[in-house]
């Protein structure tokens, strides 16, 4: 933890494993989801878009290697960054046959300055054999799984329609944990049904799981999405700023001291967002929660019950 911060920081956490700066580069590898393909539904999950928050690489005809070579040079002229970590964001990506999925990752592996991989996925795409893949490439590489969450209420799974309930992420944390392999959690703050009490209680639900960080996203409504239809016709209405301070705050003071804070707000395509507009300015939320700490006196873990 930073000595500047009320939380456990991803620079931090990063600048002390490694001596250095390490910065994530964003891969998209073409992969879909269970939730649009039929397997377990169709359609995607209720704020999700065909793009599934990615960067559509794939889709303009981008190889993982070509992606790989833009971000090592991108990021090293904006951040003097030497080392870096292999971000598989767009969709599943546990969500492929595993001789598949050890070939998008080897490409990305095989550049000297990449220290290690993050897999956005879902909690029902790990089978033993991808588990497995993994755990080899963790032992003598960081290997992150980001496994979506977003709440620890099953009614409220359903109503953002990602087919699977809380159950399911509290097996895969498990099953990863027994390969010792490191979970982020992935939560959202905002979510239609639910408030504070309901926020708190996911807190305090992944306090108690092996899980290695969180990251932690605001609802916000992007064009083309299920969820851009029910705020079209006003079923549902964001979060301000003040509200999702507070929830953020609220969220991470629940939190065990030793799991990392990976994110404290998302970043939308600005082409594609349709509210809130306040999230567009992360600096500036990221300002708010920080004086909201000092407000209160408090810092990550100031209300763990462990």
């Amino acid at each position: 933890m930073a000595a500047d911060l009320p939380y456990r920081d991803l620079n931090s956490y990063l600048k002390g494993r490694f001596g250095e700066r390490v910065q994530k580069i964003t891969l998209d590898a073409g992969l879909t989801c269970p939730n649009r393909d039929g397997r377990v539904g169709a359609g995607g999950c209720l704020y999700c878009n065909a793009r599934g928050s990615g960067t559509g690489a794939w889709g303009r005809g981008q190889s993982i290697p070509a992606q790989m070579e833009a971000g090592i040079a991108r990021l090293s002229r904006r951040y003097g960054a030497a080392r870096f970590i292999a971000y598989f964001q767009s969709f599943s990506n546990t969500y492929a046959p595993p001789a598949r999925l050890r070939e998008l990752y080897e490409a990305a592996l095989n550049f000297p300055q990449v220290v290690g991989l993050s897999l956005g996925t879902r909690p029902d795409c790990l089978g033993d054999d991808v588990l497995d893949l993994l755990a080899g490439y963790a032992r003598d590489r960081l290997v992150w799984l980001e496994l979506g969450l977003q709440s620890a209420h099953d009614a409220t799974l359903a109503r953002l329609n990602r087919g699977h309930d809380v159950a399911c992420f509290s097996e895969a944390a498990a099953r990863a944990a027994a390969r010792e392999l490191a979970v982020v959690a992935h939560v959202i703050l905002g979510l239609p049904g639910e408030g504070d009490r309901e926020m708190a209680a996911t807190a305090l639900y992944l306090a108690r799981l092996p899980v290695h960080g969180v990251k932690i996203h605001l609802l916000y409504v992007i064009k083309d999405s299920g969820l851009a239809r029910l705020h079209e016709d006003g079923e549902y209405v964001c979060l301000t700023e003040g509200q999702y301070v507070k929830g953020v705050v609220d969220f991470i003071e629940r939190l065990p001291p030793h799991l990392v804070i990976h994110r404290l707000t998302g970043d939308p395509h600005a082409e594609e967002l349709v509210a809130p507009a306040w999230c567009l300015d992360k600096s500036r939320v990221l300002k708010r929660i920080r004086e909201e700490f000092t407000r209160r006196g408090s810092r990550q873990g100031s209300r763990w019950e462990g």
